[in-house]
């Protein structure tokens, strides 16, 4: 069995040759995204394996189906860019890691809130030109400030402890109720209007479905305190860029702090440092000394590519001896619906 990997990196090399030990299938990785052009290279292969910013729309999959592609494998838990009714009209099953470590993505949210709030950031780039004032670098105390979190799955119950483990009141909200977070003392649920009134940092943890394109935009933002940071470990899409640097120009927000971005497909994971950028939107961002943005790492733990590569590789077999994957790991149409990805 031959499996081709898209959008490959030293990392998911490390991650997956060793896990494939165990497995000993016949893997080419390619630094091509996928999409219906670079399809062609998973020529006799039955499976490929995708990550996020790969292109897996109706001709793609109609191509790949014409190699006789019968899965693709995704290496993350979202499934945004794939086009999920083709892939069931082509009978090619679509799979995807759950739950590769939310602890990881949790941690990082918290790290870029420290760092956004204290700039921890920009006083490392001062003090490598020794500069050592304190001028500008002012923050807050998180204890007893009100934290919003919106999508409550794995990831945002965790990042919800330790949170409260702050000192911090934390607000949820989410169409499913967690019991244990439920009976917390400084943790609850409560509707969008009183999150964005209330929240001093607002942080994103659902996944990017019709219904949570541009959940930030220009009307939630005007609800929300003066001042306020935001945090998006999510999808970039979560976020109306144009609204958010509205928003910061006048001040309502008071700092952003970026992993992903709606626009991240031909930038994130590659080195552009010898080019110019030529999305304006994102370097108006980069403008801002109260942005800060990385390039899609909340994931990148050791524990993490191990539980992608193990879970991506056990499916993969499953998949080969039984010609199906365990249901919980499956994505379909019907996991588009409002609710049903929950990271």
């Amino acid at each position: 069995m031959k499996i081709t990997f898209f959008d490959t990196h030293q990392f998911d090399k490390d991650a997956f040759l060793a896990a494939n030990e165990k497995f000993n299938f016949e893997i080419e990785f390619q630094e091509a995204r996928l999409n219906a052009k670079s399809a062609r290279l998973a020529l006799d292969s039955n499976i490929v394996c995708s990550f996020v910013n790969d292109k897996i729309d109706d001709d793609c999959i109609g191509n790949l189906k014409t190699l006789g592609v019968e899965l693709i494998a995704l290496r993350s838990a979202g499934f945004n860019h794939v086009d999920l009714i083709s892939a069931a009209k082509y009978e090619i099953l679509v799979v995807r890691v759950p739950a590769y470590s939310p602890h990881a993505v949790a941690e990082y949210a918290t790290g870029l809130l420290l760092s956004l709030n204290r700039n921890i950031h920009r006083a490392y780039i001062r003090v490598r030109e020794f500069n050592f004032s304190l001028d500008g670098l002012v923050g807050f105390n998180l204890y007893k400030k009100t934290i919003g979190i919106i999508g409550v799955g794995k990831i945002g119950k965790i990042f919800a402890q330790l949170m409260a483990s702050f000192g911090c009141n934390v607000l949820l909200n989410d169409i499913n109720k967690d019991s244990g977070l439920e009976n917390h003392p400084k943790i609850q649920y409560t509707d969008l209007s009183t999150l964005y009134r209330q929240s001093d940092v607002i942080s994103l943890h659902l996944p990017l479905t019709p219904e949570t394109y541009h959940l930030i935009d220009h009307a939630s933002i005007d609800k929300m305190k003066t001042g306020v940071m935001i945090i998006n470990t999510g999808r970039g899409a979560l976020i109306n860029s144009k609204a958010l640097i509205e928003g910061l120009k006048n001040r309502k927000i008071g700092g952003a702090a970026l992993d992903v971005y709606e626009e991240e497909d031909n930038l994130f994971f590659r080195d552009l440092s010898n080019k110019i950028l030529q999305d304006d939107i994102l370097a108006r961002l980069l403008t801002f000394p109260n942005v800060l943005v990385t390039s899609h790492q909340a994931f990148l733990t050791k524990e993490s590519l191990q539980n992608i590569a193990n879970t991506t590789l056990e499916s993969i077999d499953e998949f080969n001896k039984t010609k199906t994957v365990a249901k919980e790991k499956i994505v379909n149409a019907k996991c588009c619906l409002k609710g049903t990805q929950n990271e």
